[in-house]
């Protein structure tokens, strides 16, 4: 997926093509301002609890009780298929994470005995582990270590193995060994210290310096001359100086083939419910699921970009590459949603007029596409999000990722609504005036800072991903090109067409925005942007480099326009930095010209101009300016990021067995739900 995430939304929020990840949103509303926190109510509340730098809140999806009774039992379904698959993501994620997880969630539910100090501190880290799917920090990469001795965590242990605890001891090994061996990986801030490393510095290769589960013993060098068959869905191995793919697929026992049968039993118990074109979909990705065929991919992306009427969706497979430091192996993900008819209207007149966007792309004409094809566009809300995709959520989505896909058969382009609304109500209301310039920059936010980053989420989605034309040379794909940049680089493009349409009078002309208003909305939302890329620092607690490909993204631009045009001022008042946003028209001209490099850098697949645009301007940071907003956001007491507690489903049946209703409920209690979902509870 190209996507945005909450990272910090292109407004102030924050995530595939795509996916968009959150900028730093205004909280806006009535309820902003409340003594509590923006959006919360005793009845209907948003934010749920902190742990740390981390915020957990609930996901609401109003518009499902109103669904008739077969989209109900379809989402079910689907549902079910999106919970069979969480290993996956968990075991890619890292080689120790499910033991990790096993270990932890059995101390929490054998907890008699265990020492009330010891159990908190194991309780915290489990809720930051089970947020990042593992030891590692989402957005950072960094590892998190437990704050709790190995000596006291030792003791918990055997407490709950006294309170009849299982753990996931190997043949033969006592509870002792299994300590000893996970020790590290649990505690030693030295032993697989980054989960997804880049840029790791001369000499060192970064497939070896990533921690993730994607490749076992296997470096750059060793990829010169293979031939990977199964590059997307298969994990890479070397043994006895021999590499081997191991893939994900039923056939042929591959891996994780039985919590893959079980994605699959969901799958067909889903197609009775799905309308003629889903249902074709979900066959499509039954056999590649079977095969694991690349081709059996490429035609379920067909079959699902084809299916456009259908008003419940799921995402579902091994889709974003994000997480390999080489951008090629696709992270296992699931997401399940219905179409929110009164959101879409916006987002579906971007896409109807995206051939128009395209003829007056600010770059070279050849890389201009001549027929833009179909693009799906809707506003959704989301009923869970699993793997890749959750508990932290993009909140706009483009697929699929294969270009020649979108080239001959068009995309899908999905605003996560329900996400957003859920982002923006749980985030304090006083963080925006901590970084806003002035009291007209921060009524500007206050005022418009909603409406201008969902309008640049939908462009960066819809107009964003699905554009521009490669050089014939590249076969329909730069990624092989651009390597480790290539995400980064295309998130860069996503953001800067957004950044430079939204101020075009054609908005004004298909209606989405009054002539009056959209001068302040363009600058509302040039200021925001300009403001994530010191307020994003907050999520890189330690060292001086960015690793997240939407950070390195935001930032790049933003030091850019500092760097070569006179848009942006970086001023200091009483000890605090603010970027500046001076000359609009500057800011405008600026984003059209670096959008132009952009483009002939994808369309020519230059590496070596990708990887000098980012280490020049997209990487490292002061760590002095880091340091700052850190106390700065302390004062406000803004989360780094968030997670999400999604809704919960139970199927009503009669007498006969057949499902009556499905009934969805809030839980509100992110440890429930996780242990539910590990069958412990």
């Amino acid at each position: 997926m190209l996507r945005i995430i909450a990272v910090a939304l292109l407004s102030v929020v924050v995530p595939v093509a795509g996916l968009a990840v959150p900028a730093e949103r205004p909280a806006t509303g009535p309820a902003a301002g409340s003594p509590a926190v923006a959006g919360q109510s005793d009845e209907r509340p948003y934010l749920l609890e902190r742990i740390g730098d981390a915020a957990i809140a609930q996901l609401y999806a109003d518009g499902f009780e109103a669904l008739d009774l077969r989209e109900k039992v379809l989402i079910w379904h689907l549902s079910n298929a999106a919970l069979a698959g969480r290993d996956i993501f968990y075991d890619q994620r890292y080689a120790h994470g499910l033991e990790m997880r096993e270990v932890l969630e059995e101390i929490l539910t054998h907890a008699e005995g265990v020492d009330a100090a010891a159990l908190e501190a194991i309780h915290r880290y489990t809720k930051l582990f089970w947020i990042n799917n593992g030891p590692f920090n989402n957005l950072t990469a960094r590892k998190i270590l437990p704050e709790v001795t190995p000596a006291a965590f030792r003791a918990a242990a055997h407490a709950a193995a006294g309170a009849g605890a299982e753990f996931p001891t190997r043949e033969g090994e006592t509870l002792d060994a299994m300590l000893d061996r996970l020790e590290p990986v649990f505690f030693d801030p030295d032993v697989d210290p980054i989960l997804t490393n880049k840029s790791p510095g001369p000499g060192q290769d970064m497939l070896l310096a990533s921690a993730n589960n994607l490749y076992d013993g296997v470096s750059m060098a060793d990829l010169e001359g293979f031939d990977e068959e199964y590059a997307l869905n298969s994990r890479l191995v070397k043994r006895d100086g021999v590499l081997h793919e191991e893939i994900y697929r039923i056939d042929g026992n591959g891996r994780y083939a039985d919590d893959l049968r079980e994605v699959v039993r969901h799958l067909e118990a889903a197609i009775p419910f799905a309308s003629e074109s889903m249902a074709e979909a979900l066959e499509s990705l039954i056999t590649w699921y079977r095969t694991g065929h690349p081709r059996d991919r490429r035609a379920y992306d067909i079959a699902w970009v084809a299916d456009q009427d259908s008003p419940v969706d799921t995402i579902n497979g091994f889709t974003e590459v994000y997480m390999d430091a080489r951008g090629a192996k696709g992270a296992w993900e699931a997401l399940v949603y219905y179409v929110n008819p009164e959101k879409t209207e916006a987002i579906r007149t971007l896409a109807e007029h995206a051939q128009w966007f395209e003829d007056r792309m600010p770059w070279n004409p050849r890389y201009r596409k001549a027929g833009v094809r179909g693009i799906t566009a809707n506003a959704i809300d989301v009923v869970i999000e699993i793997g890749d995709a959750g508990p932290v959520t993009p909140i706009g989505i483009n697929l699929p990722n294969d270009q020649t896909v979108r080239e001959q058969y068009g995309s899908k382009s999905i605003s996560l609504s329900n996400v957003i609304e859920a982002y923006d109500l749980s985030r304090p209301p006083a963080y925006r005036s901590e970084f806003t310039w002035d009291e007209a920059e921060d009524a500007r936010a206050e005022r418009w800072g909603s409406l201008a980053g969902d309008m640049t989420t939908n462009m960066h989605e819809v107009i964003g991903h699905a554009s521009g034309q490669l050089a014939e040379r590249l076969g329909g794909n730069a990624q092989p090109y651009l390597r480790e940049q290539y995400s980064a680089l295309e998130e860069a493009r996503a953001d800067l067409i957004a950044l430079y349409f939204i101020a075009d009078p054609k908005l004004v002309d298909i209606g989405i925005f009054d002539a009056a208003d959209q001068p302040d909305i363009v600058r509302a939302e040039y200021e925001a942007y300009a403001r994530n890329a010191i307020l994003q620092l907050r999520r890189v607690r330690e060292g001086n480099q960015l690793e997240q490909d939407h950070m390195r993204n935001r930032q790049m631009v933003v030091h850019w326009l500092i760097d070569n045009t006179e848009a942006i001022e970086v001023r200091r008042r009483d000890g605090k930095t603010y970027n500046v946003v001076t000359d609009v028209e500057a800011f405008q001209a600026g984003v059209a010209t670096l959008l132009a490099e952009v483009q002939r850098i994808k369309s020519e697949g230059d590496y070596d101009a990708a990887r000098a645009l980012f280490e020049e301007y997209g990487i490292r940071f002061d760590p002095a300016l880091r340091d700052e907003v850190l106390e700065r956001v302390a004062a406000v007491d803004l989360p780094s990021y968030t997670g999400f507690v999604m809704p919960k489903l139970e199927a009503v049946t009669g007498p006969d067995g057949e499902i009556t209703d499905v009934r969805i409920s809030y839980p509100r209690d992110f440890t429930q739900q996780m242990l539910e979902y590990s069958g412990k509870r």
